[in-house]
């Protein structure tokens, strides 16, 4: 069972744009949490991102993910007859 460059890249990116998504909110304060910032802004606005911190976190668990769904898929554990049986689908 192998799997094409082209397929890893692409489940690697839906998992890391996954696991974006649930880094984000993560350390963010509002500028109405802090009770600083500029006039004419929106008060939920971040004070400080942190984006750096938040792309290192998000590629390590994304790699960590895509790294056990691929053991799993070359133990056998994610084939699509053993998935759709789970389901209740005929293969």
């Amino acid at each position: 069972m192998a799997v094409q460059i082209s397929t890893a890249l692409a489940i690697y990116f839906v998992i890391w744009w996954v696991a974006l998504f649930l880094t984000l909110p993560f350390g963010v304060r509002s500028q109405h949490e802090d009770g600083v910032g500029a006039p004419g802004t929106d008060p939920g606005a971040p004070i400080l991102t942190r984006m750096r911190s938040k792309l290192i976190w998000t590629t390590i668990i994304s790699a960590v993910v895509y790294g056990l769904g691929m053991i799993a898929y070359q133990a056998g554990y994610l084939s699509v007859e053993r998935l759709s049986k789970l389901m209740g689908m005929p293969f």
